[in-house]
This record gives C-alpha cells, sequence and structure tokens, in this order.
C-alpha cells in the first residue's frame, strides 16, 4: 500500500461511517469555529477603533486631570491636587497658542441626565459635554445636519446644543430635530446640530452625547466637580516630542508644580491610546485562543477514543492487510490519514463559521470593514492538522502493531 492508497482508504472509511464521522468533525469544527471566530472579531474591533483614532491625526495630544488613587506612604495620607479649572486653561492657550494649530477645550458634565421634547424624554444616561470652536474638528467628529456653534454662542454661553443621533431618535423620530428644543436639567437648549452616527463601540457613547457651549457647561461648576481636558494639535508632527516638553514646562509653571514632583495633571498622546488598543487586543486574543485550545483539546480526546472504537472495529481488515504484505509503518499511516482528514474536514467548516460569526460580531459592534484573517485560517488548518495527528498517532500505532494471525481469528 502506497500513500495515495491509504488516503483513498482514509477517505472511503469515512464516507462508510458519515454520522460518526459528522460528530467527530463537529466537536473539531466548534473549537475551530471558537479560535478563528474570536481572534477574527478583536482584529475586525481593533481595527475600526485604530481607523477612527488614525482619523484624528498622530499630531495631538490631551491634557487632562491626574488620577490619583489615596494612598498612605509612611503614615502620611497623599490626595489629590485640585482639578484643572477653566482659567488655567485660558493662560495656557494664551502662553501655548503661538506652537498648536488648535486647542480645543472639552468639560465631562454629567453622565446621567435626562433629556425632553414635548411628552418624549430619554434614559438617565445622555452625556452632557460642554465643548468650542476646535474640539469636533480636533476629534475627527463630523455633522450629519445642522451646524456648530458660532462665536457668538459660544462668547455668551448660549442655551445651544449638539447632539448624537440616538438622542435625535429618542425624542424626534423622523422629525427634523434642527431649531427645534429640548429640556435639560429645567433649561431650554436649541438644537443646532446633529452628529453622524457612530455606534457605540470606542465612541464613548458619542450617540448619547449632548454638547453644550463650554461657558454654559461652566455655570454647573457650583454643583459639581468639572472635569476639563485640552486637546492640542500642532503644526509640526515631527517636532511633537518636544512642544509636549514645552507643554507640560508651561502647564507645570500654571499648576505651580514644585521642582522635582510629579505633573498634577496628564498628558497623552493618540499613540498611547493606540498602544494601549493593542494591549488590550492581545489579552483577548489570549483568552480567546485559550478557549479555542481547550474546545480543541476535547475534540482530541473524542477524535482519539473513536479511532480507537474504529482499530478494534476493524481488527480483522487490520489483520488481512498485513497477511496481504501491508508493512506497521503503512498501518500506522492509513489511521493517521483518516484522523487527519476528520480534522481537516471539521476545520474547513470551523474556518468558515469562524469568519461569518466574527465578522458579525463586528457588524453588531457597528465596526467596519470585513475581515478575512488569512493568519487565523492558517493557523486554524495548522492546528487541526496537529489534533489529528496527535489524536490518531496512539490508536494508528496500536493499529500497526496487532499481531496478524490473531487480527484474522478476531470476531
Amino acid at each position: 500500500m502506497n500513500f495515495i492508497e491509504n488516503v483513498k482508504e482514509a477517505i472511503k472509511s469515512i464516507k462508510d461511517n458519515k454520522l460518526r464521522t459528522f460528530l467527530t468533525a463537529s466537536i473539531v469544527a466548534i473549537g475551530i469555529t471558537s479560535l478563528v471566530g474570536i481572534l477574527t472579531a478583536v482584529d475586525a474591533i481593533q481595527y475600526s477603533i485604530t481607523s477612527g483614532l488614525a482619523d484624528m491625526g498622530a499630531n495631538s495630544f490631551d491634557i487632562k486631570d491626574k488620577r490619583y488613587r489615596s494612598r498612605r506612604s509612611q503614615g502620611r495620607s497623599t490626595s489629590a491636587k485640585q482639578p484643572i479649572d477653566y482659567r488655567e486653561i485660558v493662560r495656557f492657550k494664551e502662553r501655548f497658542g503661538q506652537y498648536a494649530e488648535k486647542i480645543s477645550v472639552f468639560v465631562w458634565v454629567t453622565g446621567n441626565a435626562e433629556a425632553k421634547h414635548l411628552s418624549k424624554k430619554t434614559n438617565p444616561n445622555s452625556r452632557i459635554s460642554g465643548i468650542d470652536e476646535f474640539y469636533l474638528q480636533n476629534k475627527g467628529y463630523d455633522l450629519e445636519k445642522g451646524r456648530e456653534f458660532s462665536r457668538f454662542e459660544l462668547e455668551q454661553g448660549a442655551n445651544v446644543a449638539i447632539i448624537g443621533s440616538e438622542i435625535v431618535q429618542t425624542l424626534f423620530d423622523k422629525e427634523d430635530p434642527i431649531n427645534k428644543t429640548i429640556g435639560i436639567r429645567g433649561n431650554k437648549f436649541l438644537v443646532v446640530g446633529v452628529l453622524d452616527k457612530s455606534g457605540g463601540l470606542g465612541s464613548g457613547g458619542l450617540d448619547r452625547s449632548i454638547f453644550i457651549p463650554v461657558n454654559n457647561a461652566n455655570k454647573y461648576a457650583a454643583q459639581t466637580r468639572l472635569s476639563y481636558t485640552l486637546t492640542t494639535t500642532v503644526k509640526d508632527q515631527s517636532k511633537l516630542d518636544y512642544l509636549i516638553g514645552e507643554a507640560t514646562g508651561i502647564m507645570r509653571t500654571i499648576r505651580r508644580d514644585e521642582l522635582g514632583k510629579e505633573e498634577s495633571f496628564e498628558i497623552s498622546r493618540s499613540e498611547s491610546i493606540v498602544q494601549t488598543i493593542d494591549e488590550t487586543s492581545t489579552q483577548l486574543k489570549t483568552g480567546g485562543a485559550l478557549i479555542g485550545f481547550i474546545t480543541l483539546l476535547g475534540a482530541s480526546i473524542a477524535l482519539m477514543n473513536i479511532m480507537m472504537v474504529s482499530v478494534t472495529e476493524r481488527t480483522r481488515e487490520i489483520g488481512i492487510r498485513k497477511a496481504l504484505g501491508a508493512t506497521p509503518s503503512r498501518i500506522r499511516e492509513q489511521f493517521l490519514m483518516e484522523a487527519i482528514s476528520i480534522c481537516i474536514l471539521g476545520g474547513i467548516v470551523g474556518v468558515a463559521l469562524g469568519i461569518g460569526i466574527g465578522n458579525l460580531v463586528t457588524i453588531l459592534f457597528d465596526a467596519e470593514g470585513f475581515i478575512f484573517p488569512v493568519i487565523w485560517i492558517t493557523v486554524g488548518f495548522v492546528v487541526c492538522v496537529i489534533v489529528g495527528m496527535l489524536s490518531g498517532y496512539y490508536p494508528a500505532s496500536k493499529a500497526s502493531k496487532l499481531d496478524p494471525i490473531d487480527s484474522l481469528r478476531y470476531e
């Protein structure tokens, strides 16, 4: 028996035992589906997020409050410094404006507001934030309809708002929201713009956001602690590191941070956000691979058990082959081919399902683009062959060592 004949025999055995082949291949397919599906979904989501961040440009950085945690060191308690206030932001813009292309201001007001229009109202999860004239441009947010705030509205802190698509859908349905009013915390705001739909993924709830002029948001400072963020876009990306150093020095001076002590604020650049996303996606891939590995381990045990049963059932057949001159290596090769073929069949189904499920998950998260993961497809098939070899080797070895005389007597 040569190699080609062994392959033909393996295929014939698979056809003769369709139900057994189907059940075994299904177990392998489930393992490959979980492996390829999770890894495909992570790749697609990561691509969507990083593409969105790339739209902001790599020549920007954010300045915001440092997140302290209360801790004790040598019996002394360390607490957070005062948050960045609006006067410090104005001073920074005046001193750093010569280096920057645009400096935008964002202030977080609340994430549990309720917006109303006539008899309709949103869930208490709407996000109110204050912005200036450059924020939408710096963050790469586009308007579906309407306009941005005018300079007069920003300076006067007028009651105007730019709202997300989910707010529009809840309050206005098919009605045009432009120049209509909404109620927020007892105040009426005129809707002047609607943001493009972005989905929940990586958008920070943008579709549930309500943007108002930053000077209007400052009115809430007496009721709650406001958290400001400066987003600075520089003119020359090659000087970004130098300008971050300049911004750090200016902000330390404004904040009166003592020499030798750490800054009372944080500076982060978009590239560091991408790096964080990469690290998170790596952890997700590791978890997904572990889940797939555990499932495939169960599949390999099931396959080994079935192959052992197959060897027992075909003991007489093995005896006849040996009597006709088949060597132990050819008998072993035949059973290995059968195990590997079953795994490859399961792998084909698993890869197809994994790609489909992985991309379906990205659609549910409103991520863009169809991912065809060549790397994970290759990994999936390699894993199938390895599983087939590992789970089929022992039964194949056992079959090759059977005594032909005893095998012919077996009933």
